[in-house]
């Protein structure tokens, strides 16, 4: 009787134990089979509601996307389905805008028809039948002869990686092949691409604020005792266990994650695992920069750790301030991040305000969603504090995402004064309206070793 009364205190205090962790497991994200069910409608919609307004905004009648098998054009991916995972041979994509009332013809030359939202353009009348050779550019200039459009995008820039997808192989031929004529319609829309990447739907949001929950609840884990044994555990193993869980999970990354350790008594600046793996020990102050990868969605997360050294039942009171002291900066970018500014303008405004609020920090913000470091306004990089020429310039969007990354030193009373970096990246929306706030919570506690 005491044996199985034993027993039953064990199962209720180990079930008291997991009920934290169980309430914290996120949701997994549905079947393969429902994911591409999801982005495909995700794909009508962009195709349907974001790309019509935008050619019309930039005065392009036809854009042309052209690349080949493994050398895709940055938009490509944002253009086909899930099940889509390279382009074919060649693949050329042709948007024509008829108008309002008939609306944009979405027609593919090789590469399908994507469950039916491109209509794949055949000449049973050409001799030449090849469809990606020589053949296909007569095809394409076929095409353009019968639509006589005005003026035709095509993917070159020396600003912005997301609109120079364009090959100089395949702008070469595309050249010869079209003529003078039509050449001399070219126009560089960089802001095309740009935008119809960067421009999000609302749609997309409870998926990605569903990842973020991961995001979080993974860091959270990893800064714990569940993974982290003071004196033994090392910042290359919490890495490993991160890379570890989302490949178990069925997601992706789309950097190596890395785990920073500061530690009282280093000199000014000195971070102690980017001189190699390091163990932690009690006191130290840990750093995670972590992104997944899901639906073709990216998440850039990081957070603050610290380890309890003994005795201890709470962070020193100096080390909070420091994070206090990042939250106040993300609270000042926030406010600084409207639609219609620029990338540096509001960079300019929120390091001046910043600088009012005596905080040391720095600002390094981007675009997220489609690509990790997304298309659209740099609002900073953390080596350029004046702005970034040309990639900051381009207006921020209603409807987009961005990572809120940003840095913060201060100096802590409890370490002799020795400054302590605090790095903190959040993503945050901007709707259509122009409101601004977090996808998730923002961190304002440390996570906690015990």
């Amino acid at each position: 009787m005491k044996n199985e009364f034993r027993t039953i205190v064990f199962l209720v205090l180990m079930a008291a134990m997991l009920a934290p962790l169980a309430a914290q497991a996120p949701k997994p994200l549905p079947k393969l089979r429902e994911q591409a069910a999801i982005q495909q409608e995700w794909l009508k919609l962009r195709l349907e509601r974001v790309l019509p307004t935008l050619m019309r905004r930039y005065g392009v009648q036809m854009w042309l996307v052209i690349c080949r098998e493994y050398n895709e054009d940055p938009v490509f991916f944002s253009l086909v389905s899930a099940t889509q995972f390279a382009a074919r041979r060649r693949t050329i994509y042709a948007f024509f805008d008829r108008g309002e009332k008939d609306g944009v013809e979405r027609l593919a030359l090789g590469g399908g028809g994507q469950a039916g939202l491109y209509a794949v353009y055949r000449d049973p009348e050409m001799e030449n039948r090849e469809l990606w050779g020589q053949g296909q550019w007569a095809l394409l200039k076929k095409l353009i002869e019968e639509r006589q459009p005005k003026t035709i995008a095509v993917n070159i820039s020396h600003t912005h990686a997301f609109s120079d997808g364009l090959s100089a192989g395949e702008y070469e031929q595309l050249a010869d092949a079209l003529g003078e004529k039509w050449k001399s319609r070219f126009v560089r829309a960089e802001n095309l691409p740009l935008d119809y990447i960067n421009i999000r739907l609302p749609e997309m949001m409870p998926t990605y604020r569903q990842m973020m929950e991961t995001v979080h609840a993974l860091i959270k884990r990893a800064f714990s005792n569940e993974v982290v044994t003071p004196g033994k555990t090392t910042n290359d193993d919490i890495v490993w266990w991160l890379r570890q869980q989302v490949n178990d999970m069925g997601m992706g990354t789309w950097f190596h994650p890395t785990v920073r350790v500061q530690r009282q008594g280093m000199p000014f600046g000195s971070i102690l695992s980017e001189r190699g793996e390091t163990v932690i020990e009690r006191g130290d102050v840990l750093h995670a920069d972590f992104g997944i990868t899901a639906m073709r969605l990216n998440t850039d997360t990081q957070h603050m750790g610290y380890v309890l050294k003994a005795g201890e039942k709470d962070v020193p009171a100096g080390i909070k301030n420091a994070l206090a002291n990042t939250n106040r900066m993300q609270d000042i970018l926030l406010e600084k991040i409207r639609p219609g500014k620029s990338g540096n303008d509001a960079l300019a405004e929120a390091l001046a305000a910043i600088k009012t609020a005596g905080i040391n920090g720095t600002i390094y913000t981007h675009p997220i969603g489609d690509h990790g470091h997304g298309a659209g306004p740099l609002i900073g990089l953390w080596d350029r504090q004046q702005g970034v020429p040309g990639r900051g310039d381009v207006p921020i969007l209603p409807s987009m995402w961005f990572s809120i990354e940003l840095s913060g030193q201060t100096e802590i009373p409890e370490w002799g004064g020795q400054a302590l970096w605090v790095g903190q990246e959040e993503e945050a929306f901007v709707e259509a309206g122009g409101k601004v706030g977090w996808v998730l919570k923002r961190q304002t506690d440390y996570h906690l070793v015990k």
